[in-house]
């Protein structure tokens, strides 16, 4: 039997807890240390999982007992770390987004290239039920050809959930307000559906909260396939809905709400209906299944060890960053923003 790959966690702020659940779940590894700046807090977050700790991870890099550096910082931190990491020879596994500007993800996706480790972006929606389901009927064309696709991230957050790290709502750490930080999960899947991007128009605004970072928006995007479609995200929608995701073709049509695959309809078939959604943090930040983590750590091990790329490597995590940029580009231009094909 192989022995396990060991994990070093960066970062303990509120996702890691999930991350070292999830990791502990996941067969073939193991989790080993964890590392934060302010002592008394990685003490106590290490007592409760049982975990070797450190205030440097420096001191992680440098443990044969550790494989794997699994970075869960604020998001404009997310390459520093993997950069690093990766020249100290150990593989990466960052939390979405990659990082918050494409010099900074294309960094740390040519760095792990060179040191030949595997790199991973968080992006657990993917291995969600209703996710994969989706992919099942996507890969079998049932939906025909493929005319629209939106994704509606209609969260909610108080003052006080950016009050609780100076990091929150900022352009430097945080990369942006919904599209960037809770929207990124559904842009991400709906490009997993639709395909590459042509062209984007959108408008954003911060109406009800106190951050440098938009908290409401809208952009129409036209797909490179000839599709429309429309992404709107929010934390200021009270009080908070479950996210939406509607693909639509020329011969059916499918939802996913939450967690689960909510409606499909196939030409010529019965209509599948389901109304038990998760709301899947729409507005508890820590309402989250560990499950879809599970499933994707376990992709990451088998990439490892495979010598694969995982299903969401950092390149194909760079693509939801730039259309989350070319949004606030747009934005701020007042114009569409058109893709190089």
């Amino acid at each position: 039997m192989r022995k396990p790959l060991g994990v070093g966690l960066v970062g303990a702020g509120n996702i890691a807890a999930h991350h070292i659940l999830a990791w502990q779940q996941t067969e073939g590894a193991t989790p080993v240390a964890v590392c934060r700046r302010d002592e008394n807090k990685v003490k106590d977050f290490a007592h409760k999982f049982n975990l070797d700790w450190a205030t440097n991870y420096n001191d992680l890099l440098q443990r044969d007992d550790i494989d794997i550096i699994d970075i869960v910082l604020p998001s404009g931190l997310h390459a520093d770390v993997g950069v690093v990491s990766a020249i100290a020879g150990k593989h990466v596994l960052v939390e979405k987004p990659i990082d918050v500007t494409l010099k900074k993800a294309d960094d740390l996706i040519t760095a792990c290239r060179e040191y030949d480790v595997t790199l991973g972006v968080v992006s657990q929606y993917r291995f969600m039920d209703g996710m994969l389901q989706m992919n099942t009927v996507l890969q079998e064309g049932k939906l025909g050809q493929l005319i629209q696709g939106d994704a509606y991230i209609k969260w909610y957050r108080p003052q006080s959930y950016y009050d609780s790290g100076a990091w929150r709502g900022t352009w430097e750490l945080d990369g942006g307000g919904p599209f960037m930080n809770q929207g990124i999960h559904f842009i991400d899947l709906l490009l997993a559906a639709m395909g590459p991007v042509k062209s984007v128009y959108a408008k954003t605004k911060t109406l009800a909260h106190n951050i440098d970072v938009e908290d409401i928006g809208v952009a129409i995007l036209e797909f490179q396939n000839g599709a429309y479609g429309i992404i709107e995200a929010s934390t200021a929608t009270f009080p908070g809905l479950p996210a939406q995701l509607d693909i639509h073709g020329t011969k059916g049509t499918m939802r996913i709400e939450g967690d689960k695959l909510a409606f499909l309809h196939i030409e010529g078939e019965k209509p599948e209906r389901t109304s038990d959604a998760n709301a899947g943090g729409a507005s508890n930040p820590m309402d989250i299944d560990v499950k879809p983590f599970v499933r994707q750590f376990t992709d990451i091990i088998d990439a490892v060890r495979t010598k694969r790329q995982p299903t969401v490597s950092g390149e194909v995590a760079r693509r939801p960053l730039q259309l989350i940029l070319a949004i606030y580009e747009s934005s701020k231009r007042g114009e569409e923003i058109l893709f190089q094909i």
